[in-house]
């Protein structure tokens, strides 16, 4: 039982992670309806890899042309400049915020609800009044707006914020075209989310056991085959129907977990 559950979990993050709707959300309210239990965080941090590993195989093409290209390609050198410039805002945050985020509002159900519904309702006003797109190709974004994009990725440590769909939405405010906004919030996945993988694994090494190594296994797999399933069906599907769908998903989930934190349920152990 446990390892069906293990690999559940796995599915969770692997469908979550590149969708705009929170995996991080996603795998504690899980864990906590399952009665998953994860000292440290450990599974957790473990079968992040492979969402990244992913995402990684899946743009393995790309990754290969830009940094072959950095030597003599000025548009592969621009394209990595992109990619580092958002990508700071948010490795900043989490290294200065990390801690407290994850000691006190992985465990606050309000938090995390109202962050799926103000989430939720910013994608529906962004999706009605955002400029019409200019840019269209993720390598021609401008380095500013990648910046900007970069500080939409900082909110994305508040769990129930969604690290793609803070940067997805906030490059459409900026006049970035849909596809190409998940493109790019798929490439500052890699290094946000190797970043964050190092640094957890360092606080979890310690409770790392043979005895977990199983479910991780299970978990590392399921996650990695789910994340590589769900990016190019939701590229396609986000063409055709836009954030709409996902925004009342977030809002109806959220209303629901509010509705649970009112009646008295919590994540935190004693709850």
């Amino acid at each position: 039982m446990t390892y069906l559950v293990a690999a559940l979990l796995g599915v969770i993050q692997g469908l979550t992670e590149f969708l705009p709707v929170s995996s991080t959300a996603h795998l504690l309210i899980a864990g906590r309806l399952l009665g998953f239990e994860d000292p440290g965080d450990v599974f957790k941090v473990m079968i992040q890899l492979g969402s990244i590993l992913a995402i990684m195989w899946i743009y393995r093409r790309k990754i290969v042309t830009v940094v072959s290209g950095l030597p003599s390609d000025a548009d592969a050198r621009r394209f990595a400049l992109v990619i580092v410039v958002a990508s700071i805002p948010a490795l900043a945050a989490g290294a200065l915020l990390s801690g407290y985020v994850k000691t006190v509002l992985y465990n606050n159900l309000f938090a995390i609800a109202a962050a799926f519904v103000v989430g939720g309702v910013v994608m529906l006003v962004v999706e009605r009044v955002r400029p019409h797109p200019t840019i269209l190709d993720a390598e021609h974004i401008p380095v500013s707006k990648a910046f900007g994009v970069g500080l939409c990725q900082m909110l994305a440590l508040l769990p129930g914020v969604s690290r793609s769909g803070a940067t997805i939405v906030g490059g459409m405010a900026m006049g970035i075209d849909r596809p190409a906004a998940a493109e790019l919030s798929f490439f500052l996945a890699m290094p946000i989310m190797i970043a964050a993988f190092a640094h957890d694994l360092l606080e979890v090494k310690d409770l790392l056991s043979p005895e977990r190594g199983i479910e991780i296994a299970i978990g590392f797999v399921a996650a990695f085959v789910a994340s590589a399933l769900v990016v190019r069906p939701f590229l396609g599907f986000i063409r055709r129907a836009g954030f709409a769908p996902f925004a009342w998903y977030r809002i109806a989930l959220g209303i629901a977990l509010l509705g649970a934190y009112y009646l008295g349920w919590g994540l935190s152990p004693e709850a």
